[in-house]
């Protein structure tokens, strides 16, 4: 019951958060998520290698526990 009311109450604070700003916030967000796309762009081939090479350390090291 507690944690259904605390919930709710985090609902309503972050809705009225949200109107507070009157648009604002949601320009925000955008340009946020413009910048990461844009970063991912950019450094696409380095984040794939990075990604393989921690994959394959994941996996040689899966090895070695079973």
């Amino acid at each position: 019951m507690l944690k259904k009311w605390k919930e709710n109450k985090l609902v309503s604070e972050w809705n009225a958060f949200w109107r507070q700003e009157e648009g604002v916030g949601v320009i925000e967000v955008v340009l946020i998520l413009v910048v990461l796309i844009g970063l991912v762009i950019i450094f696409k081939t380095q984040i794939t290698k990075l990604l393989e090479n921690i994959f394959k350390e994941i996996e040689s090291q899966s090895k070695e526990v079973y």
